[in-house]
């Protein structure tokens, strides 16, 4: 169902999501169902204990999580970007370059330089769109290949 945009954007609001809020459990649920389940995985199978110590981030539509991500700092300025998931009756709508520029600046704000991650190759030029640059070579995860990138969140190179 597409939806008129301008009232999507209005409605939608970036978050920082609790750990084991009920927010969390939304945004599980929607990693498992987008990210996982088509793969013959299950998320509540995984020891998600060390989530604890990532940063969640989510975009609301009232109190329904329709896109998530995680963060995982690695040092005081780098951190690892992790299982963004948009809901599907919601992808194509510019949400998740709404809640990534939402979580880098966010990060940003916090001291943090450089930010990774590990795309699925059908989201690397998702990625390249927003500065993100390919690392090294394609590999395999979770059975399906993915590339390397990073993004530098300060103003000089590293």
């Amino acid at each position: 169902m597409l939806r008129d945009k301008k009232a999507v954007d209005r409605s939608m609001n970036f978050i920082e999501i609790p750990f084991q809020s009920a927010h969390y459990d939304q945004a599980c649920q929607l990693r498992n169902k987008i990210l996982r389940q088509p793969l013959g995985l299950d998320l509540r199978e995984e020891d998600l204990s060390a989530e604890v110590d990532y940063f969640h981030f989510g975009i609301l539509e009232g109190e329904r999580v329709i896109a998530c991500v995680l963060v995982v700092p690695v040092s005081a300025v780098k951190a690892k970007v992790r299982q963004m998931a948009v809901a599907s009756e919601f992808q194509n709508q510019g949400l998740g370059k709404k809640l990534l520029i939402n979580m880098e600046d966010y990060l940003k704000q916090r001291g943090f330089q450089l930010l990774e991650l590990d795309a699925r190759i059908s989201a690397v030029g998702f990625y390249q769109k927003l500065g993100y640059e390919v690392e090294g070579d394609e590999f395999l995860s979770v059975s399906i290949p993915h590339q390397k990138m990073k993004k530098s969140l300060s103003s000089e190179e590293d």
